[in-house]
C-alpha cells in the first residue's frame, strides 16, 4: 500500500502527463475543449489507482473507488457526447482570440492547472478511503446515499438540456424543462452535491477534515471561476431578453421555486 501524499504525488505525475498529451492533441484538432473530458477522467482513473494502491480497508477503498470512476467517466462520456460533431467550446474561442499568437503557451500552463486540480480533488477521496475501522458503517452509507442522489440528479439535469436542445423549436430559447424551471445551473449544483459524498466517509480519517476542501473548492470554481460567471455571460450574448428573464425568475444555484415574472 502506499501512503496519502506519495500516492497523491503518483496522481499528480501521471495527470501532468495526460495534460501534455491533451495539450498536443488540441495543437492538431484545434480544440482545446478535450481538457474537460480529461479532467473529468483523469480524477476517475484517480480514483481507482487509489482503490488499488491506498490505504484504507479494502471495502471501504473499493466503495470510494467505484464512485469517484463511475462519477469521472460518466461525466467524461457526457461531454464527449455534448461536444461530439460541434466546434470549440465559446469559452476556449475566446481564450484564443484574447490571447492570440500566445495562446498556445497559455494553454499549456492551464493545461497543466488542471493536473494540479485533479491531484486536488482526488484527496478527499484517498482520505476517505483511510477511515479507519474495516468493516462498513452507517457514515459509509450515507456517502453512498448522497453520491446517487448528487449523480442521478446531475445525470438528469444533462439529459433534460439534451432533450430541449435537439428540438429545433427551441433554437435559441432558454430551458426551463425539469430540474431547470428550479435553478438555472441544476448540473452545477449536484455537481458541487456530489463532492459532498465523501465528507461522511472520510470525516472521522486523519485529516479528515480535508474532506471539506471538495465541496469548498468546486464551489469558488463554480461561482468565480469557470462556471456559472462565463456561462451566463455567453448565454445574455446568445439568448438576450429571455435569459435575463430566465435570471431575474429562477435561482441561481440551489433549486428552488420560481418568482413571479417581473
Amino acid at each position: 500500500m502506499i501512503g496519502p501524499l506519495a500516492l497523491l504525488g503518483l496522481v499528480l505525475a501521471g495527470a501532468s502527463l495526460l495534460m501534455v498529451l491533451v495539450w498536443l492533441v488540441q495543437r492538431v484538432r484545434g480544440d482545446a475543449g478535450i481538457v474537460d473530458l480529461a479532467w473529468a477522467g483523469g480524477i476517475a482513473v484517480s480514483a481507482i489507482v487509489a482503490a488499488l494502491l491506498g490505504e484504507g480497508a479494502a471495502g471501504r477503498r473499493a466503495l470510494v473507488g467505484a464512485m469517484g470512476g463511475a462519477w469521472g467517466f460518466r461525466l467524461a462520456l457526457h461531454l464527449w457526447r455534448r461536444s461530439r460533431g460541434r466546434s470549440e467550446d465559446g469559452r476556449y474561442q475566446d481564450l484564443r482570440r484574447r490571447f492570440g499568437a500566445r495562446v498556445q503557451a497559455f494553454f499549456f500552463w492551464f493545461f497543466q492547472f488542471q493536473a494540479v486540480a485533479i491531484a486536488i480533488f482526488a484527496a478527499p477521496m484517498v482520505l476517505a478511503m483511510r477511515r479507519p475501522g474495516g468493516a462498513l458503517t452507517v457514515w459509509d452509507a450515507l456517502g453512498a446515499v448522497i453520491w446517487l442522489v448528487a449523480v442521478g440528479g446531475e445525470a438528469l439535469a444533462d439529459a433534460q438540456l439534451d432533450r430541449f436542445r435537439r428540438d429545433p423549436a427551441n433554437h435559441g430559447r432558454t430551458c426551463r424543462a425539469g430540474l431547470w424551471r428550479y435553478s438555472r445551473h441544476p448540473n452545477y449544483f449536484f455537481e458541487w452535491l456530489h463532492w459532498f459524498a465523501y465528507v461522511p466517509i472520510g470525516i472521522a480519517a486523519p485529516w479528515g477534515a480535508m474532506t471539506l476542501m471538495g465541496p469548498a473548492l468546486m464551489l469558488f470554481f463554480l461561482y468565480r471561476v469557470t462556471g456559472i460567471p462565463l456561462t451566463e455571460q455567453r448565454a445574455i450574448a446568445s439568448r438576450g431578453e429571455d435569459y435575463r428573464r430566465y435570471q431575474r425568475e429562477t435561482s441561481a444555484f440551489i433549486p428552488w421555486f420560481p418568482r413571479s415574472p417581473s
